[in-house]
């Protein structure tokens, strides 16, 4: 018989359930507003180590959270972005924070728990997001190494779910991992695409319905 090979910590962060072992950690995030987070991470989820710097690029210079009352993170993860959103947003907003990967979703959860958010913050798979569900803003830093075909799947699935007026999405993408050119896809497939900001080698990407244009 031959051997399954073991699980190592370059699981795939995509994975649905990672089977690297358990290491849980703490890392701090800390908001341009002056809030401290805490947020537990673990292997086999994106960016154990620390809080990356396109969703810290991305929580600097995001936009206004001024009307939206339902938001989602795709792609949470442990939860930095979700979990920043339900601080700043007002009392009856909603996030929905959804990842494919098992382990993020819990640490998610624990996340939201932890910083006194549980309330706002629906954890979900992909599968079990709402038929019909309209979200006034969606923030990501989408799983680029997915695979070109994969991501193209899920942004527009997404984007089908922003309410068609002032309906916006913003994405943040490292520049030499091809945001230029998925601006570009973007605007061929009927979803108007701004660069908003460029800074420390991360574009954001402002991205609204094509009746708004």
């Amino acid at each position: 018989m031959v051997p399954h090979p073991q699980p190592t910590s370059d699981d795939h962060y995509f994975t649905s359930a990672p089977g690297v072992e358990s290491a849980p950690k703490v890392v701090e995030l800390n908001l341009p507003e002056g809030r401290r987070v805490l947020l537990t991470t673990d292997r086999g989820v994106f960016s154990a180590d620390k809080v990356d710097d396109g969703t810290r690029v991305l929580l600097n210079d995001g936009p206004p959270l001024t009307g939206a009352s339902v938001l989602a993170d795709v792609g949470c993860g442990y939860g930095a972005i979700a979990i920043a959103l339900a601080l700043r947003s007002e009392p009856e907003a909603v996030v929905w924070a959804v990842d494919v990967n098992e382990r993020a979703r819990d640490l998610c959860v624990a996340n939201a728990e932890a910083n006194g958010v549980a309330h706002k913050v629906r954890v979900v798979g992909p599968d079990d997001v709402p038929t019909g569900l309209v979200v006034d803003q969606i923030w990501s830093n989408p799983p680029i190494r997915v695979g070109k075909s994969a991501l193209h799947d899920l942004l527009l699935t997404w984007l089908g779910r922003l309410e068609p007026v002032a309906g916006r999405a913003s994405l943040v993408v490292q520049k030499h991992l091809g945001a230029d050119s998925l601006a570009s896809w973007l605007i061929d497939q009927g979803w108007p695409t701004e660069r908003v900001v460029s800074r420390a080698g991360y574009r954001v990407l402002s991205v609204r319905p094509e009746a708004t244009s």
